[in-house]
This record gives C-alpha cells, structure tokens and sequence, in this order.
C-alpha cells in the first residue's frame, strides 16, 4: 500500500465518525474509494425501465491541498494507456446526461430516455492540479491527476413481457405476468390494459393479473406497463377456446320442395377453434344420415345438425322439410318451352296479318286516286245495245257535263247522231 493511500485512511478514521465507517465497509459496492479520494454511491445497482430516468446519487471526498478542476462520468476503465470517455462529450450521451454535482462533495449525475445498450458500469471521476498520483500496487509516480471510483454503479436497462399459459380454455383461472429482466429498482405499480383501454375492474397483484373463470369476452390484445411511464410491452394475444355455441340451420331455397327435387340445409356455429366436423340428424332417429357442414335433404321431415371441436359438441334446433308430390321439374320445363314457343307464333300472325292489311289499303288507295282523276272524262263511254255482227247498233258519245258561260249559254251543244 502506498503512502498515500495510508495517510487518507488514517485522515479518514481520524475525522469521521466510527459506527458509519464500520458500516459502511460492511456493505460491498456501496462504498469504493481510490489514493487520496473517497467515492460513495447511494446504489451499486440499478435496474430501470426502458425509456425511463435514471438518477445515480453520488458523493465523494478529497483530503488534499490540491483542488478538483473537472469532474465526469464515465462507462469504461483505463485499458491499455486509452483514457477512459468522457460521457458529456459522446454524442450518444451529451443529450441525455445531466451532471447535477458539483466540484466539492456531490457528484449526482442524470441519465433520461435510457435504452438497452445504456446497460453498462458507471464510473464518477475527477482531475486535480497534481501532476502525479499512486497506485495501490506500484508506488512510482504516474503523470496524471485523475481520480476515478471503482466499482461504480452498474446499471441494467430492462423492457416488460406479458406471460400468459399457452392454452387458456373458458372458465379456467389465468394468471398473466408482467416480466422484466431484472427486478426494478424504484417500486413500481402494474398497470393493465386490454385491446388498448385500461383494465379498471380487475385488480393486480404485484406484477401479475388474474382473470378467474376465463370468458370468451376475456379474449383479446393484453399488454402491461408501469405507473407514471411511458413505456408499454409489446401485446399478447390472449385466445380463449371454447365449444361450439349458437348452433343453427339455414334451408336453402325454403323448406318446401317437389318430389324428387332437394333442399340444402346449411349448419352454422360459434366456437374456439372453429367446428371441422358436423353431423347429420333427422328428429327420432339415432343414427346420422349426413355429414359435413351442408346437407341435400330428399324427403320430409325435421333434421338437426351437431357441430364438434376439440372443447365439446352442440346439436341445433330441427327444422321442418316439406315434400310435396306433383310434377317434375321436367314437365315444368317442357310446360314453360311450349309457351314460349306459342308466344313467338302468335307474334308471327301477328306480323303477317299487319302486313297483309298495309297491302290491302295501298291498292284501296290507288283505286280511288284512279276514280278522282279529271282525265278519265274525256273517254267515250260505249253502250252496248246488242251483240249483232254490225259490232254495235247504237253509239253514244257521252260528253262532260259543259261549263256555264257568263252569258248564261252552254259552251257545247248537244248533237244527236241521226236514226
């Protein structure tokens, strides 16, 4: 042991009280000192949430005439002639780290928004105007005034984990915990909350929330943080399983069919995980007539389904099946032809008939334009008095009827063909 280091201890036991000495050599890492130096931390570790502050209390002590002309913290020791960093100036710091000390006897230091690669040990230091120090193994001088109190303050940054059984079934009693790497070191209270709203009817124990007699309404996205921060666990999905429930029957078209047609008959339920496997049943019968999850129902009756997973089956209601006798569908549609075949004859007589009749009033139309036509006067009528060899006994010429003159006499006058 070095000179130096002998004359602090006895300058130490000579001015400080003698039950905190023993104390505090009595607890590990919770007190270090170097040459010439005492360094106390508050904490030798510190467990703290992920995106929280981190506050390490820290005094210290120095004996000498020399005086203190920087103080730091740091994350590393000395190693092979490399100074260890100086955190204020290391960009992942500098934003961070609040020294809150002095140059006397406090030496606090603040570190916010933590992540995980904070997790490291932390050393405080200081330089003095001394050119020299000792070691507690060497005692030739070293060119250096730099005091640092090992071991420091070793803290772990942690996030949180929801826990939860692999197989939860309604009913069943589930306990999901909270988990951490380490144990937080400020006392921390749980929260919960459920598909993102705060779980307020249920009460947590320490880290843990106990759903007793699991619903399938207790189903969802659980995750858990704690009080007054701002970090929140990644979500856990919490499937409750259960047998298939609301059980029912669907008939598609309708319940009443024609002999030697079929009525599909459909089964629906609800359930965890979903129903693979369904039955088939008509009312006061024991064995199944069906399977799979749609039926073709061919005769009358009432038929149920029952659904089936691994938690437990449920049958439906029946429901009624009604066959009546009558034509097939065949005739039906033999039937329906030949009313679409009349249809279009009746149409074709139609067409034909407007036709015909358009026809009709076209010659109608050029007769009486033949009659109204003033020329047709001007031809001779010939009245046939006897079929004699002469050809024709008597001529007539028959003359237009003559205008009336302004004189009031005719324009013609009548010529009578001598007998």
């Amino acid at each position: 042991m070095s000179y130096n280091t002998m004359y602090f201890m006895l300058m130490w036991v000579r001015t400080a009280p003698a039950l905190p000495l023993v104390f505090l050599l009595m607890i590990h890492g919770v007190f270090s000192y170097c040459d010439d130096c005492n360094v106390r931390y508050s904490r030798s570790r510190i467990c703290a949430l992920k995106d929280s502050t981190v506050i390490m209390n820290c005094t210290y002590g120095y004996s000498t005439v020399h005086q203190i002309e920087k103080v730091f913290w740091t994350n590393a020791l000395e190693k092979d002639n490399v100074e260890p960093p100086d955190l204020s100036n290391d960009p992942e710091y500098s934003q961070r780290l609040q020294y809150l000390g002095d140059k006397k006897q406090d030496c606090t230091v603040r570190l916010s928004h933590v992540t995980l690669k904070d997790s490291h040990e932390y050393y405080f230091r200081f330089i003095t105007d001394t050119d020299k120090w000792y070691d507690d193994n060497d005692d030739d001088d070293k060119p250096d005034g730099t005091w640092i109190g090992a071991p420091g303050v070793t803290l772990t940054v942690t996030d949180l984990q929801v826990e939860s059984p692999e197989r939860v079934t309604e009913g069943d009693s589930v306990r999901l915990t909270c988990k951490s790497s380490c144990t937080l070191t400020d006392r921390a209270t749980f929260i919960w909350s459920r598909n993102s709203q705060p779980l307020t009817e249920r009460r947590d124990r320490n880290n843990e929330l106990l759903l007793q007699s699991v619903r399938r309404e207790d189903a969802g996205r659980y995750s858990c943080a704690v009080h007054g921060h701002h970090h929140i666990s990644p979500d856990l999905h919490l499937n409750v399983m259960y047998p298939p429930k609301n059980v029912s029957v669907s008939i598609s078209p309708s319940g009443v069919i024609v002999e030697g047609d079929s009525v599909t008959l459909n089964c629906s339920s609800d359930s965890n995980p979903p129903a693979l496997n369904f039955s088939w049943f008509k009312e006061n019968e024991t064995s199944a007539v069906g399977s799979g999850q749609s039926f073709s129902a061919l005769q009358s009756g009432r038929f149920y389904c029952q659904a089936h997973n691994q938690q437990g089956s449920q049958r439906s209601d029946a429901v009624t099946v009604t066959v009546h006798r009558g034509l097939g569908w065949h005739v039906w549609l033999g039937i329906t032809v030949a009313c679409v075949g009349l249809f279009i004859i009746i149409i074709i007589i139609i067409i034909l008939y407007t036709i015909q009749k358009k026809r009709i009033n076209c010659r109608s139309a050029a007769h009486d334009y033949e009659n109204d036509d003033p020329r047709a006067g001007t031809y001779t009528a010939l009245e046939l008095k006897s079929r004699s060899p002469d050809l024709y006994n008597t001529l007539t010429t028959v003359h237009p009827r003559p205008a009336v003159l302004q004189s009031g006499s005719s324009e013609y006058e009548n010529l009578k063909t001598p007998r």
